[in-house]
């Protein structure tokens, strides 16, 4: 099984699985003055210079794209946080929860729209370099402890992971399983799995029950049978 979406096989697309993790909440450093924006999911500001702000990631994206914002990663994006995920997926056949739900779909935004935030060079705190009284603390916060290169190439380990762990769960499968419980998939792994898992059980019961597949040389022709000894009536002119 490859972690690559199949659209064949996927529930949803990769776009529309994108579109769904838009509405996770992220934090965002505005660079303008603006008053609260009212939506229907709900309303979000005001927004006042370099003060953190919380909006849903499809707003952060688009005000990132007009230079009205830098965004801030999540505190799951550290490397020493997905070092930490990844050695405990290598460690354990179960699947780990300390990543969201949407983790794959967030991150491939967040370097595809915001890969300046993401610092190319590990850094120290800045807060041992600058007192906290001359900035505001909620500012340290999106000087997110993580490179670029290593945040992108720890997910993708740990994807690789999480896979080989569905693949192996898979291996078990026989004629007498009836339902497949795996705890703590991501949304991508969901989208993947669980249609290849019904029809892989399909296969199974119909091949354990041949009873119940129709036999075309058993089944009876329920088609009207047509009377050929029958009186024909006449038609009128």
């Amino acid at each position: 099984m490859a972690g690559q979406s199949d659209a064949e096989l996927s529930l949803f697309s990769a776009e529309e699985l994108e579109f769904i993790a838009e509405d996770e909440i992220v934090d965002i450093v505005p660079n303008l003055k603006m008053g609260p924006l009212n939506f229907i999911s709900g309303d979000f500001g005001p927004f006042i210079p370099q003060i953190v702000a919380q909006v849903p990631l499809w707003l952060a994206v688009a005000l990132k794209k007009r230079g009205k914002c830098s965004i801030c990663p999540p505190q799951w994006m550290s490397v020493d946080k997905l070092t930490q995920v990844l050695e405990a997926e290598r460690n354990s056949q179960e699947m780990s929860e300390q990543l969201p739900f949407h983790y794959v779909e967030i991150s491939r935004l967040l370097f595809d729209h915001a890969h300046d935030d993401i610092p190319d060079a590990y850094m120290v705190s800045i807060k041992m370099v600058l007192p906290c009284r001359i900035m505001p603390w909620g500012f340290f916060k999106c000087f997110a402890l993580l490179s670029s290169v290593q945040v992108r190439s720890l997910i993708e380990d740990i994807r690789d992971v999480r896979f080989h762990k569905v693949e192996t769960d898979l291996e078990a499968f026989n004629g007498r399983t009836i339902a497949v419980k795996i705890k703590n998939l991501s949304a991508m792994e969901v989208n993947i799995v669980r249609p290849f898992i019904g029809r892989a059980l399909q296969a199974f019961y119909k091949h354990d029950s041949p009873e119940l597949i129709p036999d075309p040389e058993r089944v009876p022709d329920r088609r009207p049978q047509v009377v050929q000894n029958a009186p024909r009536r006449q038609l009128r002119r």
